[in-house]
């Protein structure tokens, strides 16, 4: 159920079990995380300089396959901190821009997929929450941190409560995710966007995301943060695309970057 296809330096990245929501069960999970591996391994050749992630069909991601999942036997922890963090970590260090289309549902694991991403565009009438007081179990794949993040303690606390979703305008109107887009347009649009970013300043773009993602996991103040963007200034200065746009400036021309 899942696929990569690289084209033009894109690789893209597609649930493909629109059936069940593309829900993703532990062979599901086993293949998305060798299709990352697959694109990074890529990307390592300067093959691919941008990535993205869609679903197929009504949905992004359900979440968990819970079909053929017996309770009493049911191991939770294997799944979600065996197969799920692991993939979630290697997502959020993959070695170039990372980009998500999001349409309809997108709970639990596919929301965790989406908090993994770098760049998230969603379809208007997306839905987002926690639907888990439904099933007498909880909020997973990082949402009660990002939810706190973003959205404070209360509403937070609200939506798992309650069970309700938000629509992809309200995720984005709280700065949950970047765009919110009509459904029938996400994906050309987002497709565009991808496009644009893979033939951009590959090595600038990794160096800008490692620091949010330090800035975000070690509480950077201004200062320490300002010190580490001098620092990756400093080794930029020495690369080709440096150069190539300090000369396309120059010489009043568009930059010709070779993502290194």
């Amino acid at each position: 159920m899942i696929s990569l296809s690289i084209v033009n330096n894109v690789a893209e990245v597609v649930l493909d079990a629109p059936h069940k929501l593309n829900s993703l069960d532990e062979q599901a999970l086993t293949d998305l995380t060798q299709a990352y591996d697959e694109a990074a391994a890529a990307a390592s050749r300067g093959e691919v300089r941008a990535l993205l992630l869609r679903g197929e069909g009504r949905a992004f991601c359900a979440g968990r396959d819970i079909s053929a999942v017996t309770p009493e036997t049911d191991d939770a922890e294997a799944y979600l901190g065996g197969l799920v963090q692991p993939l979630l970590q290697k997502m959020s260090a993959f070695p170039a821009p990372t980009f998500a289309a999001a349409h309809g549902a997108c709970l639990g694991v596919g929301l965790g997929l989406l908090l993994a991403t770098d760049v998230v565009y969603v379809a208007e009438n997306a839905k987002f929450g926690s639907p888990f007081a439904k099933l007498g179990a909880t909020l997973d794949s990082g949402g009660h941190w990002y939810f706190t993040e973003r959205l404070g303690m209360h509403r937070t606390l609200d939506l798992i409560y309650t069970a309700e979703l938000m629509s992809g305008t309200e995720a984005v109107a709280q700065g949950m995710f970047s765009r919110a887009m009509p459904a029938n347009e996400l994906l050309a649009n987002t497709r565009e966007i991808v496009t644009k970013v893979a033939a951009g300043a590959t090595g600038a773009f990794t160096a800008s995301k490692e620091l949010v993602a330090h800035i975000r996991d070690q509480r950077l103040g201004l200062w320490d943060a300002m010190a580490e963007e001098n620092a990756e200034q400093a080794r930029l200065c020495k690369s080709a695309d440096y150069a190539e746009g300090f000369r396309a400036f120059q010489e009043k021309r568009a930059p010709a970057f070779e993502g290194r």
